[in-house]
């Protein structure tokens, strides 16, 4: 099950909700934790995923990687 993170505008407070994909698409009522207040705001994260699998380049992918990754 996916984790969103959320910001309440009202403490700062920093949390996470698990909600699955259809419930995140219906549209969630996120309430803080902390204060109850609805004033909270979906925090955008990047998603990181690696692989052990060997690409030649020792599983690095990137500026420091050797020549022929990615690729």
């Amino acid at each position: 099950m996916p984790v969103y993170e959320y910001f309440c505008q009202k403490c700062d407070n920093e949390f996470d909700v698990k909600a699955s994909m259809s419930e995140k698409e219906k549209g969630l009522k996120v309430k803080c934790p902390s204060c109850g207040s609805a004033k909270t705001v979906q925090v955008m994260t990047t998603f990181f995923s690696s692989s052990k699998k060997d690409s030649g380049s020792g599983g690095r992918c990137g500026p420091d990687a050797s020549s022929g990754c990615c690729g």
